[in-house]
């Protein structure tokens, strides 16, 4: 079945779903969420191990869908996950990605492109909105099967399959608030004690954002978290002075913030530590080009893109002795690409 979905997240933590789009081999339907009907058939539906769900860079979908399906939709297929591995662009959009395969144009430039960016929520819909929507799963399973057919001549389709099964751990959809200040960069650069107000700042956020379905940069922007763990405020008037909420905001919240900081300033570093952000060392950087160069190589052998096998962000971890995280040293990425970087760090180990 395909499957896609249309949202509006400007306005609320949680996105919200406005159409579900789903398509067989002959016909397409769209399904209003908003209408006041049950969900829990459509649920089931998208839920069925015994129905494989076909998308287009699935995860926000999947995403938007968790509301409705308590869990994520599964099993699926990324259309999107396909193209990169049969070496399209990583990134290809659908309508790039559905003419390239199935030499067929959709109208998703000029005036229909912009239908993209409307408010899906508003109702009636109209024609050109519904017909748009409608496009987005009516080529979706042709698609799908001739990348199949295209990976099974390459002798990757059980690589697709593993990426597409990745896609149904819950914790990819789901921000512990304690983990928050990782979506902020160059935090681990920035002096313990101001490290610790961020993390307590970005978990507060992210509780207040959850709690009243509001989106995080309207309850606390990223520059203004950053001004006040930089300079914590020791008042009530200095927290209005920055200007970092409006003012009935910072009377409602303000005794929060300033018994956050209470709290931060009394708290123990240990565990935080400063990583220098500025040049790496000359080792680390020496290291980094060769298993940028090694995969760059096994990535030409294969003529897909190298961020396929790993990105610059893992290889930089691997550069400095962090072989923690799977990416590169994973699933089939281990055997196509990873025991060659392990070959390289353990000979640098030795050496």
């Amino acid at each position: 079945m395909a499957l896609d979905t249309e949202f509006l997240r400007e306005r609320t933590y949680v996105a919200e779903l406005a159409l579900v789009q789903l398509g067989t081999d002959s016909e397409v339907a769209l399904l209003d969420p908003l209408c006041g009907a049950d969900p829990a058939p459509l649920a089931a539906l998208l839920t069925a191990a015994s129905v494989t769900k076909v998308l287009h860079a699935a995860r926000q979908d999947v995403e938007v869908l968790l509301p409705l399906t308590g869990v994520p939709a599964a099993p699926l297929l990324d259309t999107q996950i396909a193209a990169g591995l049969i070496g399209l662009a990583p990134q290809i959009g659908y309508a790039d990605l559905v003419m390239q395969v199935l030499d067929v144009e959709l109208a998703k430039s000029g005036s229909a492109g912009n239908l993209a960016r409307t408010d899906w929520t508003r109702r009636p819909l109209s024609e050109a909105q519904l017909l748009y929507a409608a496009d987005d799963v009516r080529h979706l399973l042709a698609l799908a099967a001739a990348l199949e057919h295209r990976l099974t001549g390459l002798g990757r389709l059980e690589w697709w399959y593993e990426d597409c099964r990745a896609l149904n751990d819950p914790q990819l959809y789901v921000v512990q608030p304690a983990d928050a200040w990782r979506r902020l960069k160059g935090v681990d650069s920035l002096p313990a004690r101001e490290q610790l107000a961020i993390r307590a700042l970005a978990a507060w956020r992210e509780d207040k954002a959850r709690q009243y379905n509001l989106p995080r940069s309207w309850v606390l922007g990223d520059d203004g978290l950053r001004e006040l763990a930089h300079r914590p405020p020791a008042t009530l008037s200095v927290l209005k002075s920055r200007r970092v909420f409006r003012d009935e905001t910072a009377d409602r919240v303000g005794e929060e913030i300033l018994a956050l900081f209470s709290t931060v300033a009394s708290a123990s570093t240990d565990g935080i530590t400063q990583t220098n952000r500025g040049r790496p060392a000359p080792e680390e950087e020496a290291l980094h080009k060769l298993l940028t160069e090694r995969v760059r190589t096994v990535a030409e052998q294969l003529d897909i893109s190298p961020e396929i096998l790993a990105t610059q962000k893992e290889l930089r971890r691997l550069a400095r002795g962090d072989r923690t995280a799977q990416g590169p040293l994973g699933g089939w990425r281990a055997d196509v690409v990873g025991t060659r970087l392990l070959e390289i760090l353990d000979s640098r180990t030795t050496a």
